[in-house]
């Protein structure tokens, strides 16, 4: 079980409702609920929190599956180029 430490869950934050979280087992859980009522979870994977709001986790979760896929992801360019955000 990855635990993840005191100092950086002092300043961790649940990125729906902004409240503090706490570690239980393999996943950071939300102190308070989201606006439907619900708990918010959010995994911890290899040491790393990962604080996708749950509408945004499946398109991470696809993005992440593509990026062993051999294809072209530069965006059209030639030559393989790192991108840079000043572009």
């Amino acid at each position: 079980m990855s635990l993840i430490s005191p100092e950086l869950l002092s300043v961790l934050r649940c990125p729906v409702t902004g409240s503090a979280l706490v570690q239980e087992g393999e996943a950071l859980v939300a102190t308070s609920p989201g606006a439907d009522g619900q708990i918010l979870r959010y995994a911890i994977e290899d040491g790393i929190p990962l604080l996708l709001p749950p509408e945004l986790l499946a398109a991470a979760t696809a993005a992440r599956s593509d990026q062993h896929d051999g294809g072209n992801h530069d965006g059209g360019r030639s030559g393989g180029a790192p991108r840079h955000a000043a572009e």
